[in-house]
């Protein structure tokens, strides 16, 4: 059961062109307390620009491929504008690294595949309306395989020897690869979180590292991972 306790961001935006997806937006939306009168639709970027115009919005569900553009550009063109600060979620079918990459550097606060089924998308839109941002763990994976190769050096032959990781810290370093959370790591392993977070630093020590995407490529350096 998702936790529904917290205030509504409103008026919403939905920018979205396919009728059967905006309906199932629309009654989403309606399990979390949204009215119609709260939720503004739009097919295209320029009626969506109107509504934001015309109307202070403080939330956005934005789909990407529109009838005239990409709803890339429309959050270009509001951020810093119209609505600076304002949570803006992608909800699209694109999944390449160039478009997501895109879609964070202009504003988007947070991207989630349309694939998903309503259970994921009421805990995405729950974790924005709470303040949070979301990316859905396909696209992080794919962002963390992008970025690994250049964010940590090469380790250097002669230190390869030195890394002595427990089988308990290799299992979760293969579940850190796969982009979970140390709660969900947890849950997965029938231990503590706490357990988990212990085993965490440990790797982080061992490898000589600070965070989980270059324990990931320092991992694979080392053959600890593939």
């Amino acid at each position: 059961m998702i936790d529904l306790n917290f205030s509504l961001l409103k008026p919403l935006l939905v920018l979205e062109d396919d009728p059967v997806h905006q309906l199932r937006v629309s009654k989403i939306l309606k399990t979390f307390g949204y009215r119609d009168d709260d939720v503004f639709y739009a097919q295209t970027i320029d009626f969506a620009k109107q509504i934001c115009r015309a109307n202070a919005i403080k939330f956005m569900l934005v789909d990407l491929k529109l009838p005239d553009g990409n709803g890339i550009d429309f959050i270009k063109s509001i951020r810093g504008k119209i609505a600076s600060s304002v949570p803006i979620m992608v909800l699209s079918s694109w999944n390449t690294f160039e478009v997501i990459y895109k879609a964070l550097r202009v504003g988007a606060s947070g991207y989630v595949l349309k694939e998903k089924d309503d259970f994921e998308l009421m805990f995405s839109i729950r974790t924005m309306l709470k303040g949070g941002a979301i990316i859905d763990p396909v696209i992080a994976k794919k962002i963390l395989n992008h970025l690994t190769q250049s964010l940590v050096p090469e380790l250097e032959h002669d230190e390869h020897n030195d890394i002595n990781l427990s089988a308990r810290e290799k299992e979760i370093l293969d579940c850190v690869a796969t982009g979970l959370s140390n709660r969900e790591i947890g849950v997965e392993l029938n231990i503590s979180k706490y357990t988990v977070d212990v085993h965490v630093r440990n790797i982080y020590q061992k490898l000589a590292i600070n965070s989980r995407t270059k324990a990931i490529h320092a991992a694979k350096q080392i053959g600890l991972i593939h």
